[in-house]
C-alpha cells in the first residue's frame, strides 16, 4: 500500500475481520473433518462434472483449501487489492493531495471492509478467477495450482441447522466450484476473455468526481420512474459511463450463462450420488431470499442482489436452448466469445438461437 492508494487496505481487512466474527464450529471436532472430505469429494466431483458436460480442466487437478471467514477474508482483500490497481492508481493521483484524503482512505477501507467481512458470513465455497490471479497459488508439492475454496465454519454451521447429510452437502458443493474451474480452465478462451472483460471495465472508468454526481441524479430519475436504480447491477453499474455500461453488460451476460450452468451441472452430476439435492437447493435458494431490509439493501448496493438474478436467468435460458436442441445447441456458445449470449439474448433466448444458426451456417 503506498501514501498515494485511495484506499486503506489494512483497515479494510480489520474490518472485515471484525464483522466476520468468530463461529463457535471453527474450534468443532467436527473441523477435522473438513479438509480430508473436501480434498476427497473435489476431485471426485471434478470427474462428474468432466462426465456431465464433456469439459475437463487443462490445468490439472483442482486443490481444495478449507478456511475459516477469516481466511477468506484475506485471500479476498488481497484479490480486491490487486484487481483494482489499475484504478486506484489513477484515483490516487487525484485524491492523496489535500488535507482529507487520510480520512478518505480511511473511510474507503471501513466500507469495503464492512461489505466482505458480512459476505464471509454467507459465502460457503468460492471458485473465483480474480481471486486465483492476485494469490498466484503455490502447492505443498511446489507447483502453481488455482485453489477451491470452501469457508468451513459456515459449511458446519448449516450442515447443523438443518441436519444436512455432510458428506452429501459438500459433494454438492464440491460440483457447483468445479463446474465454475472447468469452465475458466476447460474452454481454452475463457480465461483471457473474461479477465479482459473485467480489466476493460476497470479502465474504462471516469475518475472524475462529476461523474459521481451525474450517476446520483440518474438514480433520482430511475426512482421517478419507479424502478430500483441499483437493481441491474448494485454502484458499479449506477456509476458506469456508457462505454463501461456495455462491458458490463457482457459481463452479466457472461455470468449468467456460467452461473445457470454452474447450477445445472451440479443437479445432473450429482442426480445418482445425491439423494438430498434437491432439498440442499431449496433451503439455500430460500436463504439467499432471507434477511434483514439492511441486509437486502446491502446485497442490492454491492450488485449481489443481480447476481442472484443471474441463476434464474441462467437457468431458465439453457432450459429454453436445451428444448430446441439439447446439449449440442447449447455447446456452441464454448466455441469462441462471439457464439456466447449477450445479456438481452440470456433472457430472450430466441434470438441467441437465431443469431448461432447464422454463425454455423456462415462456418460451413
Amino acid at each position: 500500500m503506498t501514501a498515494a492508494d485511495p484506499v486503506a487496505w489494512d483497515v479494510a481487512e480489520k474490518i472485515a475481520v471484525r464483522v466476520a466474527g468468530r463461529e463457535p464450529f471453527a474450534e468443532s471436532y467436527h473441523w477435522d473433518s473438513l479438509t480430508p472430505d473436501f480434498d476427497e469429494l473435489t476431485a471426485e466431483a471434478e470427474e462428474l462434472v468432466a462426465q456431465a458436460t464433456g469439459l475437463r480442466s487443462l490445468a490439472g487437478p483442482a486443490r481444495a483449501r478449507v478456511v475459516d471467514r477469516q481466511g477468506w477474508v484475506r485471500a479476498n482483500v488481497a484479490s480486491f487489492q490487486r484487481l483494482l490497481r489499475p484504478l486506484t492508481e489513477r484515483l490516487g493521483s487525484k485524491m492523496s493531495s489535500g488535507p482529507l484524503a487520510p480520512i478518505g482512505r480511511t473511510v474507503a477501507g471501513a466500507e469495503l471492509g464492512t461489505m466482505l467481512g458480512w459476505m464471509s458470513t454467507r459465502v460457503l465455497g468460492q471458485y473465483d478467477l480474480l481471486l486465483v490471479e492476485a494469490e498466484a497459488d503455490t502447492g505443498p508439492d511446489g507447483n502453481e495450482g488455482d485453489v477451491v475454496y470452501y469457508v468451513g465454519t459456515n459449511v458446519l454451521a448449516l450442515e447443523k441447522k438443518f441436519s444436512f447429510p455432510p458428506r452429501e452437502f459438500r459433494l454438492w458443493l464440491a460440483l457447483h466450484e468445479v463446474t465454475h474451474r472447468a469452465q475458466f480452465t476447460g474452454i481454452p478462451w475463457m480465461h483471457e476473455h473474461f479477465l479482459g472483460l473485467v480489466e476493460g471495465s476497470l479502465a474504462a472508468v471516469d475518475p472524475d468526481p462529476k461523474r459521481f454526481l451525474e450517476a446520483l441524479r440518474r438514480a433520482v430519475e430511475e426512482m421517478k420512474a419507479g424502478r430500483n436504480p441499483l437493481d441491474e447491477g448494485g454502484l458499479v453499474a449506477l456509476l458506469a459511463n456508457d462505454e463501461q455500461r456495455e462491458l458490463l453488460q457482457k459481463v452479466q451476460g457472461l455470468m449468467s450463462l456460467l452461473e445457470g450452468h454452474g447450477d445445472v451441472t451440479m443437479d445432473r452430476a450429482g442426480a445418482d450420488e445425491i439423494p438430498s439435492a434437491e432439498r440442499f437447493q431449496r433451503v439455500l435458494r430460500q436463504r439467499r431470499q432471507q434477511g434483514s431490509p439492511v441486509a437486502r439493501q446491502l446485497q442490492k448496493l454491492i450488485g449481489l442482489e443481480a447476481k442472484l438474478k443471474q441463476y434464474q436467468q441462467g437457468e431458465d435460458f439453457i432450459a429454453a436452448v436445451e428444448a430446441v436442441g439439447g446439449t449440442d445447441l447449447l455447446d456452441r456458445a464454448w466455441r469462441g466469445p462471439e457464439w456466447l449470449p449477450t445479456l438481452e439474448e440470456i433472457r430472450d433466448p430466441g434470438t441467441w438461437i437465431e443469431r448461432v444458426d447464422t454463425l454455423e451456417r456462415a462456418a460451413k
